[in-house]
C-alpha cells in the first residue's frame, strides 16, 4: 500500500513541476482539505483550482531535490524538496514582483483516501522567501 501512496505524491509532483493542472487536480479527492502556508483552511477541489490558478498567475516554481515517506498502510505521506521559482506577478499583501528569482526549502503532509490526495498540508519560511524577493 504505501508504494501506491508514494507513486500517487510522485505522480502528483510530477503534474505540478509539467504544469499539467488538470492532471494534478484529478488527484485530489473532491473533498480535498488544503492548509496553505501561514493561512486558512481550504476545503473542496474547485477552492484548490482558483489557488492554483492564483499562483501560477503570480509566481513559476519547479520543485526539485524531492524526497518522499509515507506510511505502511499508504493513508498518509511527506515530501521534502526545494523549490525553485520566479516571482512574476505581485501577490497581494507581499513584496512587489518584479521577476526574482528564490530557492526556498519547503515541505508537505498529505492524508490519501481512496488512492487520492485527500489533505495537503504546506509548510515554508515565509520570512526566508520575502528576505529573497526583496534582495533581488
Amino acid at each position: 500500500m504505501h508504494q501506491n501512496a508514494k507513486a500517487l505524491i510522485e505522480n502528483y509532483y510530477a503534474a505540478f513541476n509539467a504544469g499539467d493542472m488538470e492532471t494534478f487536480l484529478g488527484l485530489l479527492t473532491d473533498d480535498v482539505i488544503h492548509d496553505i502556508n501561514q493561512g486558512p483552511r481550504e476545503i473542496g477541489k474547485e477552492a484548490f483550482r482558483a489557488f492554483m490558478d492564483r499562483m501560477n498567475r503570480n509566481y513559476k516554481e519547479q520543485l526539485v531535490d524531492m524526497t518522499i515517506m509515507t506510511n505502511e498502510d499508504g493513508t498518509r505521506a511527506a515530501a521534502e524538496f526545494v523549490v525553485l521559482g520566479e516571482y512574476r506577478v505581485t501577490d497581494e499583501g507581499l513584496p512587489p514582483a518584479k521577476g526574482q528569482k528564490y530557492r526556498l526549502p519547503a515541505g508537505a503532509f498529505f492524508d490519501i483516501r481512496d488512492g487520492k490526495v485527500a489533505r495537503i498540508t504546506n509548510y515554508y519560511n515565509l520570512q526566508d522567501w520575502i528576505e529573497q524577493v526583496e534582495k533581488a
